[in-house]
C-alpha cells in the first residue's frame, strides 16, 4: 500500500476540477482516436463509466500536485517514485497470487495512480502528456494487432509474436539487435533476466535435448561449489568472489530447470517465500507459547515446531 494521501483516492468524489482534465486528452496525436472512433461505445457501455473514472483519478492527481495540494506529493518526482512502482508491482502480483478480488482490486489501483502520477509530473514540465501516453500505447496495441484491427489472417499465437518483431523494425523503425539477448532489458531483477535470457537462447535452439542434463547441471554447479568451499586451507575461508561465481552458476542453472520445465521462477520462489513465511510463524508462536527465546541453544526445539509446521502449511 501507499503510504501517503496520493492513496485516498475517495477524494475523487469531491474533485471539483473537471475541467483539468482537458489537459490530459490534449495531444495533437488523432491516429488512436480516429481508430477509436470508429470503434461503438454503444457496444461497449463500460467505456464511459472508466472514462469518468479515470477523469476522477486524473483530478484527484492534478489537486494534490497543485498549489494548496499534500507537500509530499509535491516534493515527488519520477525518480523518487520509482521504488514505489517496484513495491506496488511486487504487491499486486502477490494479490493476484492471493487470489483475493478486493486485494487485488486495490493494489491495482495504486498502481494506476502511480502510472498517472508519473506521466502527470511529465506533463507539468512539458515533456510530454498524459494523454500522450494513453494515445501512444493504444496506438501501439492496434498497430501490432493488424490481425485484429486490419486484414492480416494469422495462424497461431507464434506467427502473432513473429508479426510483432517485423512490425518493430518495419513499421516503428527499430534497429535489429545484434544479439537476441539485447532484447532482454537489462532493468530487470537478476533472476527475472536470467529466465529472460535462458528463454531467448532456447527458443534460438540453444537448449538441452532433455530434462536429465538440466538436473546434471544443477549438480555439476553444486558439486563446483562444494570445491570451493572445500579449497582454502585449514582455518581459512574460501575467496568471496570465487563463491559469488559459483554460486552464481548455481542459481543461474536452477533458475534453467524451471525454465525448462515451464515454471516462472520468480512465482515458484514467492510461493516458497509465503510458505517459510507461514511456518517460521508457527515456530515464533510455539516457542512463545513454551516460554522460550528464539536462539541457537534452543534449534532442536525449533527443528520439531518446523517439522510440525510443514504437515500444516503445505
Amino acid at each position: 500500500m501507499i503510504p501517503n494521501s496520493a492513496a485516498n483516492a475517495n477524494t475523487a468524489g469531491s474533485a471539483n476540477t473537471a475541467g483539468s482534465a482537458d489537459t490530459a486528452g490534449s495531444t495533437n496525436n488523432a491516429g488512436s482516436a480516429d481508430i477509436a472512433g470508429n470503434m461503438d461505445t454503444a457496444d461497449n457501455p463500460a467505456a464511459e463509466k472508466v472514462s469518468a473514472a479515470f477523469r476522477a483519478l486524473y483530478n484527484v492527481i492534478v489537486r494534490l500536485r497543485g498549489p494548496g495540494g499534500c507537500p509530499w506529493d509535491r516534493e515527488q518526482d519520477p525518480l523518487s517514485l520509482r521504488g514505489d512502482l517496484i513495491e506496488e508491482t511486487y504487491e499486486c502480483v502477490e494479490a493476484i497470487d492471493g487470489k483475493d478480488p478486493a486485494h487485488i482490486r486495490e493494489e491495482l489501483g495504486d498502481l494506476y495512480l502511480l502510472v498517472t502520477m508519473i506521466s502527470y509530473m511529465h506533463q507539468e514540465d512539458g515533456t510530454f502528456t498524459v494523454g500522450e501516453v494513453l494515445d501512444g500505447i493504444a496506438e501501439k496495441l492496434i498497430r501490432r494487432h493488424p490481425h485484429v484491427f486490419g486484414e492480416l489472417k494469422v495462424k497461431d499465437s507464434a506467427e502473432v509474436l513473429e508479426n510483432w518483431a517485423r512490425i518493430k523494425v518495419e513499421q516503428e523503425g527499430r534497429k535489429p539487435k545484434d544479439s537476441i539477448l539485447d532484447q532482454v532489458s537489462r532493468g530487470f531483477p537478476p533472476l527475472d533476466r536470467a529466465f529472460r535470457l535462458q528463454k531467448k537462447a532456447a527458443k534460438a535452439g540453444f537448449d538441452w535435448p532433455d530434462v536429465e542434463g538440466v538436473i546434471a547441471k544443477v549438480r555439476e554447479e553444486l558439486e563446483e561449489t562444494r570445491a570451493v568451499l572445500a579449497a582454502p586451507a585449514p582455518g581459512e575461508s574460501p575467496s568471496t568472489e570465487a563463491l559469488e561465481g559459483e554460486l552464481g552458476d548455481l542459481l543461474f542453472s536452477a533458475v534453467n530447470l524451471c525454465r525448462y520445465l515451464q515454471v516462472d521462477p520468480s512465482v515458484a520462489l514467492q510461493r516458497t517465500n509465503v510458505k517459510f513465511e507461514g511456518r517460521f510463524k508457527h515456530v515464533e508462536k510455539k516457542m512463545k507459547e513454551s516460554g522460550r527465546d528464539l536462539g541457537p541453544e534452543h534449534f532442536a526445539l525449533m527443528d520439531r515446531y518446523w517439522e510440525e509446521a510443514k504437515h500444516r502449511i503445505t
